[in-house]
């Protein structure tokens, strides 16, 4: 676990900007890597913001090895980093399980604005596949086995995986009536805090609309729905959604 948070640290340390005050955490998707928000990262920080990319729970390299509610002082970490390098406005984002994160983070912690790019993960409404594990990981917490690692199903973007983890950690994720539903974070985010929602047009996630979870976010002057001509794992690399996403950051 060492390594990893220090493989993270220097990461991170090889990604800032010390001249600016503003700052954004932005998280990488299920199995994904920092490197898959790079190209994304490249942009906001040649704007004028400080970047930090951790390895969150959910990467490739960790395979969730940490709950869904465990990130959150994970990225807690990446903000006081980026305060220690002068950020003082904070602003938190991500793609596709990043950007769910990212909503949920919204929902804890004080920030200026969200960024969420091609949302995915718990939706609420899982498959039959998925709710039988589900169940199956409820009855292994009663049992009190909820610790011990187990194999469970899993789905990233519709393509089935085997998942080595514990029942809690596996439910913290995919449990619809958990903490990482999509449409119920973002109707919790806190009061006053923008939300950017850019989505691709062949991301399964487009044909919900935005009244699946946008629509549901308090308020704001400063929310705003974009779609772009993409797919989901390209849309954090497509031009106009790179372009939308520093116009939206740089008009605070």
């Amino acid at each position: 676990m060492r390594a990893y948070v220090l493989a993270a640290f220097f990461f991170i340390a090889a990604s800032v900007c010390n001249a600016a005050d503003k700052g954004i955490v932005l998280l990488h998707g299920k199995d994904g890597t920092p490197s898959n928000v790079g190209t994304l990262a490249d942009a906001i920080r040649k704007s004028g913001f400080i970047v930090v990319t951790p390895d969150m729970p959910f990467s490739r390299n960790r395979q969730f090895d940490k709950s869904w509610e465990d990130c959150v002082p994970e990225i807690d970490n990446a903000v006081a980093f980026l305060r220690k390098q002068g950020a003082q406005t904070i602003f938190i984002g991500g793609h596709s399980l990043g950007a769910s994160m990212a909503i949920y983070y919204g929902t804890v912690r004080d920030v200026a604005g969200v960024l969420a790019i091609g949302p995915g993960g718990n939706s609420g409404q899982v498959g039959r596949l998925v709710m039988n594990e589900v169940e199956r990981a409820h009855k292994l917490v009663a049992e009190g086995k909820g610790d011990n690692t187990d194999v469970f199903d899993d789905y990233n973007q519709g393509i089935r995986h085997t998942r080595r983890t514990t029942a809690r950690i596996y439910l913290s994720y995919d449990d619809p009536e958990g903490a990482a539903v999509i449409p119920k974070n973002a109707a919790t985010l806190k009061p006053g805090t923008p939300l950017l929602w850019v989505v691709g047009t062949k991301d399964p996630i487009y044909e919900r609309g935005p009244s699946f979870a946008f629509e549901k976010a308090p308020p704001n002057d400063r929310n705003k729905y974009v779609v772009v001509e993409a797919g989901h794992l390209e849309t954090p690399y497509d031009t106009e959604a790179i372009r939308q996403i520093v116009e939206w950051l740089r008009g605070f």
